[in-house]
């Protein structure tokens, strides 16, 4: 079970994800293998069959508290499970997280350098800059502007 919590937390897979599935399933059906007993080894002990003596009694009673601690075992290796598949989750999701900032910072730096080209790309007459000596690398100058100046500040922000 340590293991298994180290595993989730440095590198959460898809076969962990199995794993604890699995685990999970085994301590539920050890739980309802186990209840049942503990009801049983109970009215034994009570005594309510005259073939049970002084010293079976004893010995019942023993059972009983270790059934109730298997019982108690059982419920906190599941309750151990169901948070090791909580850290799972958060796990994936941090990761899926982190990949969507980056594809969203991508994406806002070359939204306005495709803009760009595509007003240039208009089949206007008029535009002034079209005539221009110095338009195409002007407009090349802005667009790395842009970028660089998107660069900077994301670095700035530590989003990036």
């Amino acid at each position: 079970m340590e293991s298994l919590e180290e595993e989730v937390v440095t590198n959460p897979v898809p076969q962990t994800l199995q794993i604890i599935h699995d685990l999970k399933r085994e301590m539920i059906l050890l739980r309802k293998s186990v209840r049942p007993f503990r009801e049983i080894v109970g009215r034994l002990e009570r005594g309510e069959s005259p073939l049970i003596k002084e010293p079976t009694t004893i010995f019942l009673s023993d059972v009983h508290d270790h059934t109730i601690e298997v019982i108690d075992t059982v419920e906190t290796f599941r309750d151990m499970l169901s948070s090791m598949l909580d850290i799972y989750l958060s796990s994936v999701s941090n990761k899926t997280n982190e990949v969507m900032k980056v594809l969203t910072i991508i994406a806002t730096i070359f939204i306005p350098l495709t803009l760009i080209p595509g007003i240039y790309g208009m089949n206007f007459k008029h535009m002034p800059e079209l005539g221009w000596r110095w338009g195409y690398p002007m407009v090349s100058l802005v667009m790395i502007g842009i970028g660089m100046t998107m660069l900077i500040y994301f670095r700035k922000k530590r989003w990036l």
